[in-house]
């Protein structure tokens, strides 16, 4: 898995789609990851503050976006 593209295609997914909301098994399915890796993803973007957790346990945008 190149980390970097992934990071870059995940970034311009939520861009392209304001207001998505993604569990981590959706995430899994449509990035096409396995389950570590979609969560190493999920990571690398919380810690950079584009993703964050909502109340139902979803990823969003941290911006609101």
């Amino acid at each position: 898995m190149d980390l970097e593209a992934v990071l870059r295609r995940v970034r311009g997914e939520f861009v392209e789609m304001p207001g998505l909301r993604l569990t981590p098994a959706q995430a899994t399915r449509l990035w096409g990851l396995e389950q570590e890796a979609c969560r190493t993803v999920i990571n690398a973007l919380i810690d950079a503050s584009f993703l964050r957790w909502t109340a139902a346990g979803a990823l969003a945008r941290a911006d609101g976006g």
